[in-house]
């Protein structure tokens, strides 16, 4: 049987612990919102078929626990990971701060190419709000990435940043392609080129 998708790509969500990780899963995959905050333990999955133009494509997503203890155990998962979704809380300026630990365990542990977005959660609290859109916007900046502010209370912003993540990584996998496509012209060329050498070496050794 044929499968129902045309490709599967693993997504990591990190950040600290209560900026909302796995509301934003269970609200993009389940399409719920839950108002009572449960901290994941480990490390947790979920999927979903999405139609990212026209194509439907498997997205994998791994919500990874944001307290300390854990962090040694979800840093394995790091590898594989086509694309990640970094998040804080908009309401948690210590949250925002600690994006600088999250980039650099990414750098460490993920694959050099590997895609990321930011997304700064809990925008619908205006009135507890201490870090702004241009200091999120800034960030995302420095990195060169995708910025997102979203709200799992009110499903803003949430299914954008999954499938902005979902192209940059199709962008991704086709620029790896066309390398690969690339290197596998040269190799072939270098090869005949090698071929060509010994026959014309020895054509004049026979005296041809």
């Amino acid at each position: 049987m044929a499968a129902e998708f045309a490709a599967t790509y693993k997504i990591l969500v990190l950040g600290d612990s209560n900026v909302g990780k796995t509301c934003i899963v269970h609200r993009f995959c389940d399409e719920r919102y839950y108002d009572t905050y449960i901290s994941t333990i480990g490390i947790d999955f979920k999927q979903k078929i999405i139609n990212l133009d026209g194509m439907p494509i498997k997205l994998q997503i791994w919500d990874t626990a944001g307290q300390e203890r854990f962090r040694t155990l979800t840093t394995a998962y790091y590898r594989g990971a086509m694309g990640i979704l970094v998040m804080y809380d908009v309401t948690n300026m210590d949250s925002f701060n600690h994006l600088t630990y999250w980039f650099r365990n990414v750098e460490e542990n993920a694959s050099q190419d590997v895609v990321k977005v930011l997304v700064g959660n809990k925008c619908d609290a205006t009135h507890m709000r201490v870090v702004d859109y241009e200091k999120g916007q800034k960030m995302a900046e420095t990195f060169d990435i995708p910025f997102f502010e979203c709200s799992c209370k009110n499903n803003e912003n949430i299914h954008e940043a999954f499938i902005e993540l979902a192209r940059k990584i199709r962008e991704q996998r086709e620029i790896r392609a066309t390398k690969f496509d690339e290197m596998e012209r040269l190799q072939w060329e270098k090869a005949d080129l090698n071929q060509n050498k010994q026959l014309t070496t020895g054509a004049y050794r026979c005296g041809c």
